[in-house]
């Protein structure tokens, strides 16, 4: 009894499974809106994943600027502040 209702099972899971004919028609918008999504999903994990590395690597090159630059910038902008 246990063994039959287990084949049982096994076969509904095995049947359930098996892809059937599917009569559609899937123009060309589809698809190339499915390749468009994508490309879009793919480039937007790229992104993510540069834009958490550029980050740091950005504020390094920044913070080795010569110490000079920073007031003369500081002094420009002073100057422009009080015309």
């Amino acid at each position: 009894m246990n063994r039959s209702l287990m084949s049982l099972g096994l076969a509904a899971v095995f049947l359930a499974l098996q892809p059937g004919i599917a009569f559609a028609y899937i123009g060309p918008g589809v698809g190339a809106g499915a390749i468009g999504a994508v490309i879009g999903v793919i480039g937007a994990i790229f992104l993510a994943i540069f834009a958490v590395l550029w980050y740091p690597i950005k504020r390094m090159m920044k913070g080795k600027k010569k110490p000079g630059a920073a007031k003369t910038a500081a002094r420009t902008t002073d100057s422009s502040a009080a015309e």
